[in-house]
């Protein structure tokens, strides 16, 4: 169970990488976005759960723009 959890953010991460790459932001606002992926990244590596529930508010946050 816990590595189909590990491997669904792993996805979802990869996603929101690429989405966050792909944002049309000025530069500063687009690298703190990018910093708050990496910080949620490092989360991942040893909360799953943690690190699922701050993408999504990172996502809901990117939906709202």
């Amino acid at each position: 169970m816990t590595d189909d959890v590990a491997q669904e953010l792993a996805i979802r991460l990869r996603d929101a990488h690429r989405r966050v790459a792909s944002l049309d932001l000025p530069e500063s606002e687009k690298s703190r976005v990018a910093r708050r992926l990496i910080a949620l990244s490092d989360v991942a590596k040893t909360d799953l759960t943690r690190a699922s529930a701050r993408l999504d508010r990172l996502l809901a946050d990117l939906d709202g723009r």
